[in-house]
């Protein structure tokens, strides 16, 4: 498991891609392109404009708080425990086995917050990876080497526990 120590958690608050105020200023960046999300905000809204993710990365909360707009997916279903503050082996593991078969929803028991890490470095190129930044709207990261090096190095942040 990897834990993001307290001395670097404001590095993850800035958006790791272009911030749009909602789902509507995006959809046509998402045309023709795999999409995933992270977040049960941004997955209900993606479904509310007509878009299926292919993957979709859910905890039940918004914000800390119970979500009371949790998508229902009809999609394959996947478990993985991901404490608060933590990539686990667990979640990596689910997240490649989705993006490699999809459609698939992972419910994560815990935290799902740090799961675009290792969705941007499993997903194909090409792909858009979408999840929501609290208070400010939904960030879009198209996946292409940069991204993939973006997220390799905030890896290197973490420890191995």
């Amino acid at each position: 498991m990897l834990r993001l120590p307290e001395a670097h958690r404001d590095l993850f608050k800035k958006p790791f891609g272009t911030l749009y105020g909602s789902i509507g200023e995006l959809l046509d960046r998402l045309e023709g392109r795999a999409v995933y999300a992270v977040g049960d905000v941004v997955t209900h809204n993606l479904l509310a404009a007509g878009v299926v993710p292919d993957v979709a990365i859910i905890d039940g909360y918004t914000m800390r708080i119970p979500c009371t707009r949790s998508p229902l997916l009809r999609a394959r279903r996947l478990t993985a425990k991901n404490p608060p503050g933590t990539i686990t082996d667990e979640l990596v593991d689910a997240i490649t086995d989705v993006v490699r078969n999809p459609p698939g929803v992972i419910f994560v028991e815990g935290e799902e917050d740090l799961a675009v890490i290792p969705l941007v470095l499993a997903a194909p190129a090409g792909a858009a990876v979408l999840y929501g930044q609290p208070q400010e709207g939904v960030v879009l990261r198209l996946v292409d080497a940069s991204a993939k090096r973006d997220a390799a190095s905030m890896l290197t942040v973490f420890v191995r526990e």
